[in-house]
This record gives C-alpha cells, sequence and structure tokens, in this order.
C-alpha cells in the first residue's frame, strides 16, 4: 500500500485545511481546544455549517447530500476535522441511523428522516444499552407489543448520550420473546422523544458532567411505520451499526492533535535537573510506543476504508480491532498527559498568590475520568476480542 498522498490529494487536504480555518467560528474552536463545554446549540450550530456547505455527511449517496468523495478524501476530510479542533459531529443521526435508513428504510422512511438528519433538524440519540444488558445487547428486555397501528413499548434504556439533548432515539426492542435464541425475536424502532411516556433521567459522571442519561418507556405509543426493516429482525440491523459505530470510535485527528499538544507541553515541562520531560528516556520510550501505535492505526484504518471502496461492502467484525487499539490509544495519552502535568492536574480555582492553570493542565483530571469509558461504550474492549476470535480467528 502506497501511503503518500497524490498531488490530487493534497491539494484536496489544502482546500479543506483552508476552508476550516476560514470558516471554523473562532469561539467553537477555543471551546474544543480548551476542553470547554459543548451546548446542544453549539453541536447543531457547527452541525449547520458544514450542512450549508455540503460537507456534512461525506459517506452517503450523492443522491442525499454526500459529496461523492473517494475513500481517501473522506479519511483527509475527518482527519482534518480533528486537527483543526472542531466540535465534533454527533454520530447518532449522521454515522449511525442514516447510513441504516439507508440500508434498511423504506422509502417513505428515507424522505422523512434523511433531510432532517442532514440537516440537523432532528437531534438523535441511541437506546441499545440496558441496566444488565450492556456488552451482552441481546439479553435487552425494552418489550415492544403490538396493537393495531402501533407498538407499546415498556422499559429501560441507560447510558443514553445525550439523551437529554435529543429529539428522536432508535431503540432495539423486543417484540417477541419466545424466540430460540435470544438474537432474535429483536426489532428496531425508531422513537419520538416528545411522545407522552417517556422520561429522561441524567446520570452525572465521575467528571462531573451531564453526558449520559437514563431513559424510561411507559406504555410509550409507536406508529408501526417507523419499525425498520422487519419486525424480530432487528438484529440483523443492529450488527450493521454497531460496525459503523465501532469505525468512529478510532479518532485518529483527534489523538494525533492531543499527541502534539502532549510533546509540546514535555518540552517545555522542566524538572528539578533543569531538563524538559522529553528528555526523559522512560517518559520518552511511553510517548514513542503511543506515536507507534496510533500511526499503526491509521494504517489499519486506511485498510479496511479501501476494502469498503473496493467491495461495497458494510465493515465486518475484524473492524473490531480499531476499536479496540483505537480507544486504548485515547486512555494512554490522557495516562501519559496525567504524568507528564503531575500535580498540576488537580483542577482549582485562581487565589491571590497563585497562577491560573492553563486549560491544559486545568482540565486533564476530569478529561483522565472521562476517558475511561472509551474501551466500554460501543461494546467492551473484552467482547470486541472475543468477536475477533471467534469471527475472525475462528476460535
Amino acid at each position: 500500500m502506497d501511503l503518500n498522498y497524490s498531488q490530487e490529494e493534497l491539494a484536496f487536504r489544502d482546500e479543506v485545511r483552508g476552508w476550516l480555518n476560514a470558516n471554523l467560528p473562532q469561539d467553537l474552536r477555543d471551546k474544543v481546544l480548551h476542553y470547554g463545554e459543548l451546548t446542544r446549540e453549539d453541536l447543531l450550530r457547527w452541525h449547520g455549517i458544514l450542512a450549508k456547505k455540503g460537507w456534512v455527511a461525506p459517506a452517503w449517496p450523492k443522491e442525499w447530500g454526500g459529496t461523492g468523495w473517494n475513500v481517501v478524501q473522506r479519511y483527509i476530510f475527518e482527519e482534518e476535522l480533528g486537527y483543526a479542533g472542531t466540535p465534533p459531529l454527533i454520530p447518532f443521526g449522521l454515522s449511525m441511523c442514516g447510513p441504516v435508513l439507508l440500508r434498511f428504510g423504506s422509502e417513505a422512511q428515507k424522505k422523512r428522516f434523511l433531510p432532517r438528519i442532514y440537516n440537523g433538524d432532528d437531534f438523535w440519540c441511541q437506546g441499545y444499552s440496558e441496566p444488565g444488558s450492556g456488552s451482552d445487547l441481546a439479553s435487552l428486555k425494552t418489550k415492544a407489543t403490538r396493537e393495531g397501528d402501533h407498538y407499546v413499548v415498556n422499559g429501560q434504556k441507560i447510558w443514553t448520550t445525550l439523551g437529554h439533548y435529543a429529539d428522536w432515539i432508535f431503540c432495539l426492542v423486543r417484540t417477541d420473546s419466545n424466540m430460540a435464541k435470544k438474537q432474535e425475536g429483536i426489532s428496531f424502532l425508531l422513537i419520538d422523544m416528545k411522545t407522552p411516556g417517556i422520561t429522561v433521567r441524567p446520570l452525572i459522571l465521575l467528571d462531573g458532567g451531564h453526558e449520559v442519561n437514563e431513559v424510561f418507556f411507559d406504555n410509550v405509543k409507536v406508529p408501526v411505520e417507523n419499525l425498520v426493516y422487519e419486525e424480530n429482525k432487528g438484529w440483523t440491523v443492529a450488527k450493521y451499526l454497531l460496525g459503523h459505530e465501532r469505525m468512529n470510535t478510532g479518532r485518529i485527528g483527534a489523538s494525533k492533535r492531543e499527541l502534539a499538544k502532549l510533546k509540546e507541553f514535555a518540552a517545555r515541562q522542566q524538572g528539578d535537573d533543569g531538563r524538559s520531560l522529553i528528555e526523559d528516556t522512560r517518559f520518552r520510550d511511553r510517548l514513542t510506543r503511543l506515536e507507534v501505535e496510533l500511526m499503526a492505526l491509521e494504517i489499519t484504518n486506511l485498510r479496511f476504508l479501501d476494502r469498503m471502496r473496493r467491495t461495497g461492502q458494510p465493515p465486518g467484525a475484524d473492524v473490531s480491532m480499531l476499536k479496540i487499539k483505537g480507544t486504548e490509544i485515547q486512555q494512554g495519552l490522557t495516562e501519559l498527559a496525567m504524568q507528564a502535568v503531575g500535580p498540576l492536574a488537580q483542577p482549582c480555582k485562581a487565589v491571590d498568590g497563585y497562577a491560573d492553570f492553563d486549560a491544559y493542565t486545568a482540565a486533564l483530571a476530569p478529561r483522565y475520568c472521562n476517558f475511561r469509558k472509551t474501551t466500554i461504550y460501543a461494546g467492551s474492549n473484552e467482547i470486541q476480542r472475543n468477536i475477533i476470535s471467534k469471527t475472525t480467528l475462528g476460535l
């Protein structure tokens, strides 16, 4: 594989980089680079800017607003977003529900939902995990009973990211409890979050942030036309969606940005002997190992994208490699940053005679705590290794 970009690809990269520099609002850039809290309005504002440019859903078919970029261009675009420090494009609509509808949705569902997802008119969240049904997702118990032209949904979802912002939620529900295999009897429903009977309750994380929620369904009526694909065949949809979700957990561009920031900090952080931290052999060895792993992840990601381009097939089970290594690298960067910053990592308010910590040091401890989740979401890394051993290695 030739890992060098062609002249045309370099020109495309420069075009994207120049446009981002000119059009990413400075206040949004500062929030991202300084680890500030992004509001619903912040996220939708950036979504709207990219939608107006026509760059919000590059992987979608052109007839639904896609760019027609090839796999390398899409990769360059994602990498430049990470480098620039843009707010994240929330994946639940664009990268998860959207591809599901394109693959399994009816024409009526596509026409109803896809334009609103593209334009950011609807904010989506994901209803998969439940108490006792996280990594073992097929054991879910939220029940949907067919009553005429609608389903009645009862149950609970948990760890629902940004559910307090959401207009819609896509849910896995059990529509038949008598199937021999627990993966059978599951259906995929689209549910309006304003429907009576839905309650959203916040879960405050270790870093003090409100990012995830519990969602309760109490006799929630969902029209039958909101069923995606076939009743009791939702596991097929779920596997397809999870493949796309795991493709998006590597966050290579953002990790490169954090690695550069860590290098810069370590170069100016001096010890008692007057030497910079980057000159410490043990620290430099750990830093170099992380950098090599990130390079290997990037190459592996390109290989998957190239295969998807050539075959037109969705990512297979071996895409779990990207999820495992990508999230471990993200955690490794926060761990090494905590070592580099040392006691300065303790966040506090400025007082007389004590200078403000810069944004990097002040936000590091909460960020470290928050990133403990990365090896758990989208299926824990232990489960991912089991998937690889069974489906790819045949063990």
